[in-house]
C-alpha cells in the first residue's frame, strides 16, 4: 500500500516537469514556434504576410535559463497568446547543425551563424524589422536583442515594445524608459 501511495505521489509531483515539452533536439517547444527551412528572407516574407514580426530564438540543450523562461514566463497564457498573435518565432540551436540562410545570402550551420551574429549564451531572442536592407545580416538588421532570461514583466514589455515599433518613435522613450513606465502602470493598477 505504501508503495502505491509513494508511486502516486511521485507521479503527481512529476507532472509539471512532464508537461514541459522538449523536442528530439532537447530544446523546449512552444506552439507558437515555427518549423521553417531557416531561410530568413523567406521567414520574414511569411511573417509579414501574416502581419507578424519575425523573431529568432536561440536556445541550447540543457539550458537552465531557457527552462526557467519556458516554465515561469511562457507558461503564462497572456504572454504566450500575445507572442502567438504578434510574432513569427523561429527557434535556433546555439550548437545546432541545421543550415541557416541569412538575409545577405550567407548560409552556415546554426552554431556558426550564432558565432557570426555574436550570440554567446541562451536564451537570446533577436527581433527583426519588417524590412531588411539588401546585403545586411540579421545581426546588423535586428531592432532589438533580448540576451538572457527575464521575468514576465520585462519579457512582455520587450515583445510589446517591438510589436508597437516603439524603437522607431522619436519620443525619446527607449526600451528602458518604456519598461519603467510599464512597471509604474502595473504598480498603479492602470496596466491593461
Amino acid at each position: 500500500m505504501r508503495y502505491w501511495i509513494g508511486a502516486a505521489l511521485a507521479a503527481v509531483m512529476a507532472l509539471p516537469a512532464a508537461a514541459q515539452e522538449l523536442g528530439d533536439d532537447g530544446l523546449h517547444k512552444q506552439p507558437w514556434m515555427r518549423d521553417t527551412f531557416l531561410d530568413l528572407s523567406e521567414d520574414l516574407a511569411e511573417a509579414n504576410d501574416e502581419g507578424k514580426r519575425l523573431v529568432l530564438f536561440f536556445e541550447q540543450r540543457g539550458c537552465i535559463y531557457c527552462d526557467k523562461m519556458h516554465k515561469e514566463v511562457f507558461s503564462d497564457p497572456a504572454i504566450s497568446d500575445y507572442i502567438a498573435e504578434n510574432f513569427f518565432v523561429v527557434q535556433l540551436n546555439l550548437y545546432g547543425d541545421l543550415e541557416v540562410t541569412d538575409f545577405d545570402g550567407e548560409s552556415l550551420p546554426e552554431k556558426e551563424m550564432a558565432q557570426r551574429w555574436r550570440v554567446m549564451f541562451t536564451p537570446t531572442i533577436v527581433f527583426m524589422p519588417t524590412k531588411v536592407e539588401e546585403g545586411m545580416s540579421a545581426a546588423e538588421a535586428a531592432v532589438a536583442t533580448m540576451p538572457g532570461a527575464f521575468g514576465k514583466g520585462t519579457t512582455i514589455d520587450m515583445f510589446t515594445w517591438v510589436a508597437e515599433e516603439r524603437y522607431a518613435l522619436d519620443n525619446g522613450e527607449d526600451f528602458q524608459r518604456y519598461h519603467a513606465r510599464r512597471i509604474q502602470e502595473r504598480n498603479n493598477g492602470s496596466f491593461d
